[in-house]
């Protein structure tokens, strides 16, 4: 699936969002150094070129975390290891919502291709091509990365931005579960098709890619299999998610991070009924915040006067 904080090195924060980098990048450029040793005349644009690259990834990384706070959402952390980026973004569970916060991202390398290849066409116009060869492959590399990242990405294949923004007009139409199930599907359908390709161009880092959207779709898979299942469970009165502000499922549908049993937290006030573990939060099953039960009040009745 996609990376975590563990095993990743802090870098800086900024609009307090946390960017980390995976200690597996360090290798991965170091591969990809050697594969590249005779696109420059130096190795310094080798380097500047990985860096630049990871650059555009993180700005488009900012720009659905910062998206995602735009629409009430929750992004605090940035994760950049070999396969891209990944920013951990937790909207409010409505269509629009979530489709603001994944549509940003492809919307700043949009924003940086008409920059790019201005800049391009101008160093080509001064010359740099004879006078500065390196610079100006370097430009044109990053021109090209630019529009190739935001092609890529908008691939229907979840769990890349074009399947999740798939995911996210589906959504108006089919509902949570729903669009989420055809989502991922369609995704596995287009994993095959990467794979065709891996095998064609004899790729291995296109057969990674593919290995790991094939795990997220199987994981979106099982996830609207179970959000369909709660969807059709009765609800509990008296209480309502302070986010999504849906009422909760009823029944033994929580497990105990202690003692793993099955247990209805709202009955049990948040203590697990067999090994006594107090939680200081609760999971919404439907949108998947997790705040205090204290907070879990439903809002009164409006009561209108005719």
């Amino acid at each position: 699936m996609a990376p975590t904080q563990q095993g990743s090195i802090r870098l800086f924060q900024f609009g307090g969002i946390q960017v980390y980098l995976h200690w597996s990048w360090f290798i991965i450029a170091l591969v990809e150094f050697n594969n590249r040793t005779n696109a420059y005349r130096s190795l310094v644009w080798n380097a500047l070129e990985y860096l630049t690259l990871f650059g555009i990834v993180l700005v488009h990384e900012f720009g659905h975390s910062l998206a995602c706070r735009q629409v009430g959402g929750r992004a605090d952390r940035i994760v950049l290891w070999p396969l891209g980026g990944v920013a951990y973004v937790s909207p409010p569970q409505r269509p629009g919502a979530m489709l603001w916060s994944i549509a940003a991202g492809p919307l700043v390398n949009v924003v940086l291709a008409p920059i790019l290849i201005v800049t391009l066409v101008l160093a080509r116009q001064a010359g740099l091509i004879a006078t500065a060869h390196d610079a100006y492959l370097f430009l044109r590399a990053i021109c090209y990365i630019n529009i190739g990242l935001l092609i890529f990405n908008l691939l229907p294949i979840y769990p890349l931005d074009g399947g999740q923004i798939l995911r996210s007009l589906l959504w108006f139409i089919f509902g949570r579960a729903r669009s989420l199930m055809i989502t991922a599907i369609v995704g596995i359908v287009g994993v095959v098709g990467l794979i065709a390709l891996a095998v064609a161009f004899r790729s291995i880092w296109m057969g990674i890619i593919a290995a790991f959207i094939l795990l997220n779709c199987w994981g979106g898979l099982m996830q609207a299999r179970m959000l369909g299942r709660v969807a059709k469970l009765p609800r509990r009165g008296g209480f309502a998610c302070p986010s999504c502000h849906q009422p909760p499922p009823l029944g033994p549908l929580w497990r105990c991070a202690k003692c793993f049993k099955p247990f209805d937290t709202f009955e049990s006030h948040a203590v697990c009924p067999h090994c006594g573990a107090a939680f200081p939060v609760t999971q919404c099953l439907d949108c998947g915040e997790a705040r205090p039960l204290s907070e879990w009040n439903a809002p009164p009745p409006v009561i209108s006067s005719s």
